[in-house]
């Protein structure tokens, strides 16, 4: 590592992944802010400011603007937020992410989210807590099951590979949708995810937020999906819309829904919570331990290799068609 990284400024939020932050400080001039504000960066750190580690937002704009030397984002995520990250990228900023370390962590995540909202285990599990299977018996009968469901991945990246497998290991069938056919596999592929939905009963989302995916789950997919469908979204809450969603559960125009991501986390609509047809988790997807470390260290190798060699391990896809491949100069 050269010796010079210790005088290149990284900015970082003061409540970061404690493994980034004890790297970042380890080895680099590390500032921490409260909130995203460029007014709480102490001025004698402003001007010197070359990167940034965060999981990006909206709320950064204000903060990438602030920064003339900046050079990249580290964000912490495989996901990330369109809006500041193609902001950045267009002020000649780099922006990375997270992928690859988490695939598996969260292909788990889905699997444990589908088999939970068809046989409703956590509902059992309340009814063995409060006494209830001692007092009033068996808890009833599912009416769904996970046996004989046709599945579609939206989304057949490398998350969205690593469900497939895991579906095939259940003995379930696989189709899928992307914007293009995948080379490297033989699942029957739909040019249009409302084909996907009319093809299969079970609906895997996987794919990112961005403007392109924005409510592409809509009122049309659902009933295409129709009354025995289930829809899990292991994505991002921006994909489905969620008024839609509500009310085709509300109106049984699909049978159930499993959703570790919100549109506007971490508010979550009352109606959804209120129904028994779904199962809601706090966006712990990729959150073990295990998972957030080897992230963590994916965001620091990327400012070490950005600094020290000029290049990003792991841009996104934007920052790479951008040719944004080395530092800026100064």
């Amino acid at each position: 590592m050269p010796a010079d990284l210790k005088s290149i400024r990284i900015l970082m939020p003061s409540h970061f992944n404690a493994h980034a932050a004890a790297r970042i400080e380890a080895e680099f001039d590390a500032v921490t802010i409260d909130d995203p504000d460029p007014a709480r960066i102490p001025t004698e750190k402003l001007a010197g400011i070359r990167g940034i580690a965060a999981g990006l937002g909206p709320s950064w704009i204000p903060v990438i603007d602030a920064l003339p030397p900046l050079e990249i984002v580290a964000n912490f995520g495989v996901g990330y937020d369109p809006e500041s990250s193609l902001h950045a990228i267009d002020k000649g900023v780099c922006v990375t992410h997270t992928p690859t370390v988490l695939d598996e962590e969260v292909a788990d995540t889905a699997l444990a989210l589908l088999l939970n909202t068809v046989r409703e285990f956590w509902f059992a599990e309340k009814w063995l807590r409060d006494g209830k299977w001692e007092k009033e018996g068996n808890y009833p009968l599912t009416g769904l099951s996970l046996r004989d469901r046709q599945v579609g991945i939206y989304g057949l990246g490398r998350i969205g590979k690593a469900i497939a497998r895991r579906v095939e290991a259940f003995g379930l069938s696989v189709s899928y949708h992307n914007r293009s056919r995948a080379a490297d596999v033989d699942y029957p592929y739909y040019e249009t995810l409302e084909g996907l939905a009319s093809a299969v009963d079970t609906l895997i989302c996987v794919v990112p937020g961005t403007p392109e995916t924005h409510h592409t789950v809509n009122a049309a997919i659902l009933r295409a999906l129709g009354p025995s469908g289930v829809l899990v979204n292991i994505g991002r809450g921006t994909v489905v819309d969620e008024s839609a969603l509500v009310a085709a559960l509300r109106d049984g125009v699909i049978a159930a829904a499993g959703l570790d991501v919100f549109e506007d986390e971490p508010h979550v609509p009352a109606e959804l919570a209120a129904m028994k047809n779904v199962c809601l988790l706090p966006h712990v997807g990729s959150a073990s331990q295990h998972t957030r470390r080897l992230m963590a260290d994916l965001v620091v190798d990327n400012l070490v290799s950005w600094f020290s060699k000029g290049e990003a391990l792991t841009a996104v896809p934007e920052a790479k068609s951008a040719s944004l491949a080395k530092r800026k100069n100064g």
